[in-house]
């Protein structure tokens, strides 16, 4: 794990752009969280949705949010791209995310923190945002928005 974060470190170090894009992209996905958490609670506590059913409602919130963001904030230089390809790499790359974030928010839900109530499946959702953040920057980074220097 130190090895990992030396690694980490010093990409960092060597790439400060890059380091305050990440910054961004982490400010975005704190609206888009807001966006997540707010219609997810409503989902379930206005509406009575399932947890699995306001949690894609939710997701797909904050994935359009976090798409419209990104592409004027986070990566200005994307607009220059056509918008639906970009669009459509950026949803795919979250369709994976929703996967992920699906199978640890209802198993951490189910399993960990079942007798919390509210707190357990906001927690639960808490701790998958986490997750999926990594991936959907990383994997953006890579694909989506590839062509950014």
């Amino acid at each position: 794990m130190t090895e990992l974060v030396r690694r980490a470190r010093e990409y960092a170090q060597q790439n400060p752009k890059e380091l305050r894009r990440f910054g961004k992209f982490a400010v975005v996905g704190a609206i888009g969280a807001v966006v997540d958490f707010g219609i997810l609670n409503l989902g379930i506590q206005a509406f009575g949705l399932d947890k699995w059913l306001a949690n894609i409602f939710s997701f797909t919130a904050a994935v359009i949010s976090n798409f419209t963001w990104n592409r004027l904030w986070t990566y200005p230089e994307s607009r220059s791209e056509a918008l639906l390809p970009q669009l459509g790499q950026f949803g795919l790359v979250n369709l994976v995310g929703l996967g992920i974030n699906e199978l640890i928010f209802l198993s951490l839900d189910h399993w960990v923190f079942s007798s919390w109530g509210a707190w357990g499946y906001n927690i639960s959702k808490a701790i998958a945002i986490g997750v999926v953040l990594f991936w959907n920057f990383f994997i953006n980074r890579i694909w989506t928005y590839r062509k950014i220097k």
